[in-house]
């Protein structure tokens, strides 16, 4: 059959080939633009990986402040290409579906809005007169005072105590994991730890203007990972030493060993409260249970997916809905090693909000850091932070 040209390919090689012979040039120009492509794209390259070699850990990479106080929103479009100008490439369902799921819903964003540190310095004056009126009338009613100055005075340094005392527990309250954002952040950060970053969410107040922004940042697992494998081997190996002496010298109580706990026992009491409820269908929950049985507990996914796991009731209309409550803390028949990863990913979302408005309570920058501290910009790093919440 002969081509549509009329020509055969005989014919086309010998046009070819005499098209060569009479001009050198162009064969010369075709391998030259592949060599140039080649060459382009290796450096394109080997650009990249030295824009990442050149972070540190604790350097935020892009920070991408709320559109608005009331409406917290972020233009994850921008966040990616920002990325991707520091060579940092990451796919859109690896970055902008994950958070999508995570921040863009109506109930935590009117958390994010009530919870904010703008809200709080609002709510102190408004709080403070509530305070004020409800204490005067009260005291009014039943004490007589002569002078009403010193009724006021009085009034008002209660009311003084009070709202301050309720802003210092807010605040407090937010130098921990918070449940509705950081957790939420878990299964970001279990993607984005495959790119050496971490996501986060702050907010603070500076001259009475609100700033939330969410951060990326930079962040090398490995270290983090292989020191704090180190330290629940070390703990359970104290713990086992010490539950031998007591075996073997019955007279010696437990309670005589100084509440030494293993990093189990440590850890089921100190993140007992960190428990996920979530609605799923019970076709569901009966596959994925025998499911979960096959697979690995360490190739598991700390979290369920929200849009395998999670299904709402709206995508299945009628389907009959079951409670059920996932526990953060890391179960014991895993590794060491895989419990200090799913704990150095539950608190990466609140690690990075700690250093990113600068909260992290460590040792003074006139002092020695400590050992083993992977982060050049903060006095604690990752797991030294675990270790203080969780593992002391």
């Amino acid at each position: 059959m002969r081509p549509k040209n009329g020509l055969s390919s005989k014919a086309q090689d010998r046009v070819t080939s005499q098209m060569t012979e009479d001009n050198p040039d162009i064969c010369q120009t075709m391998e030259e633009t592949a060599v140039d492509v080649q060459t382009r794209d290796t450096k394109a390259e080997s650009l990249g990986n030295n824009a990442r070699t050149n972070w540190s850990n604790g350097q935020c990479i892009v920070a991408m402040p709320s559109s608005s106080s009331l409406n917290p929103s972020f233009d994850l479009s921008l966040c990616r290409a920002n990325l991707e100008r520091e060579g940092f490439e990451i796919p859109p369902e690896e970055m902008e579906d994950p958070l999508n799921r995570a921040l863009d819903v109506p109930s935590v964003r009117r958390y994010m809005v009530f919870n904010s540190g703008l809200f709080h310095f609002i709510m102190a004056p408004v709080l403070y007169v509530v305070v004020w009126c409800a204490v005067f009338s009260t005291l009014h009613l039943y004490i007589t005072v002569s002078d009403y100055w010193v009724l006021c005075l009085s009034v008002s340094l209660i009311s003084i105590f009070l709202t301050t005392a309720v802003i210092f527990i807010l605040n407090h309250s937010n130098k921990g994991i918070n449940i509705n954002v950081d957790v939420r952040l878990v299964q970001v950060n279990e993607r984005m730890v495959k790119h050496k970053l971490l996501v986060g969410v702050a907010d603070w107040v500076q001259n009475c203007t609100g700033h939330m922004q969410l951060y990326f940042v930079y962040w090398d697992m490995s270290h983090c990972l292989r020191t704090l494998t180190e330290i629940l081997e070390e703990q359970s190996f104290v713990t086992t030493d010490i539950q031998g002496c007591i075996l073997e010298h019955p007279s010696l109580k437990w309670s005589d060993s100084i509440s030494v706990m293993s990093p189990q026992r440590k850890m089921r009491s100190r993140m007992s409260h960190l428990i996920v409820v979530a609605e799923i269908p019970a076709a569901d929950l009966e596959a994925g249970g025998s499911g979960d049985e096959q697979d690995s507990d360490e190739n598991r996914p700390l979290l369920r997916n929200e849009d395998t796991g999670c299904v709402t009731a709206s995508s299945q209309t009628g389907a009959a809905q079951v409670t059920t409550d996932h526990s953060l803390v890391p179960d014991a028949a895993l590794s060491n090693e895989a419990k200090a990863y799913q704990l150095l990913l539950t608190y990466s979302a609140a690690y990075v909000k700690m250093l990113m408005s600068d909260r992290l309570s460590g040792p003074s920058k006139h002092r020695l850091r400590p050992q083993r501290n992977h982060c050049t910009t903060a006095s604690i790093c990752l797991c030294q932070y675990i270790k203080s919440k969780i593992l002391q």
